[in-house]
């Protein structure tokens, strides 16, 4: 039985690796949903989402983790969001009218030349953001060569999506306790049997199953099941909020013209609608339109 929707730790036994296996199913689904993509477009965000949950799952402390790319190609920006609790979100923006009807398009062609960004906003502590250009054919390689270069810890990465779910593996090598040259041994040996899984392989197996077919000679320990969801911040206060910054009178002006103003989440496409009365009582420091 496929793991959808899930995300779950493993250790090798004996040895300084540790890895994150996670597959998305109706969260991946809902997300993409909301927004008319392009195939290539939509398998290239589901690679982005798991990513995310990947990195986030793999940090010592809760925080929000943000996986983006900017470039100048047919998609500008795509952008995937976890936060504690593997809650999931993203967003891609682009001129899609540039793009193959049918093609499967690899990620320098949706992209062009540009650059990967990780932010990382802990619940306490200060925000990190690592930045790399994309120099790599896929999000995977571009993903390794951030952890080598901005984060210099050892990475191993292998992300597969398809029109119904995405899934992905990570492995890597912490400080070393044991020998080093052991070390980097079994550190060869897990890359090198990593390298064989097939994105066949990776959509159609469970964790247990992938796991097995790349490691059934080692030590590896799976631990239980993490639940992940499609979850989007945005709420009417938050909204409010953003409104406020603009000032009463642009905001009138627009109720004049449009009789309301209109906020719709770019992530989850719910509307947000205020009136001249609304809109007044964001200004009056003694009323407020949330209650």
């Amino acid at each position: 039985m496929k793991d959808y929707d899930t995300l779950q730790r493993f250790l090798f036994d004996d040895t300084d690796i540790r890895g994150e296996i996670a597959t998305l199913g109706a969260s991946y689904q809902e997300i993409i949903k909301l927004q008319d993509y392009p195939a290539s477009v939509a398998l290239l965000l589901g690679e982005f989402l798991v990513a995310a949950t990947l990195i986030s799952a793999s940090l010592k402390h809760a925080a929000m983790v943000t996986v983006q790319v900017t470039g100048d190609g047919p998609v500008t920006a795509m952008m995937a969001e976890c936060t504690e609790g593997q809650k999931l979100r993203g967003i891609v923006r682009g001129d899609y009218s540039l793009l193959p009807a049918d093609d499967v398009l690899s990620l320098p062609e949706l992209i062009g030349a540009g650059t990967l960004a990780i932010t990382i906003e802990p619940d306490q502590g200060e925000r990190y953001q690592g930045i790399v250009k994309l120099e790599s054919e896929d999000l995977s390689g571009c993903l390794e060569h951030y952890f080598n270069q901005s984060a210099q810890l050892l990475t191993k990465i292998k992300l597969a999506s398809c029109s119904g779910s995405a899934s992905g593996i990570l492995i890597q090598q912490m400080p070393v306790t044991q020998d080093h040259d052991k070390a980097l041994t079994t550190w060869q040996h897990v890359t090198t049997m990593m390298d064989t899984l097939k994105t066949a392989e990776q959509i159609d197996l469970s964790h247990n199953d992938q796991l097995y077919r790349l490691f059934h000679q080692d030590n590896v320990r799976l631990f239980e099941a993490k639940k992940i969801s499609f979850f989007c911040s945005c709420s009417l206060q938050r909204t409010v909020k953003a409104l406020s910054y603009i000032g009463i009178e642009e905001l009138l002006e627009t109720v004049a013209e449009q009789e309301f103003v209109q906020v719709t989440c770019q992530f989850c496409a719910q509307n947000y609608q205020f009136g001249e009365a609304e809109i007044k009582a964001m200004f009056k420091p003694t009323e407020d339109i949330i209650h």
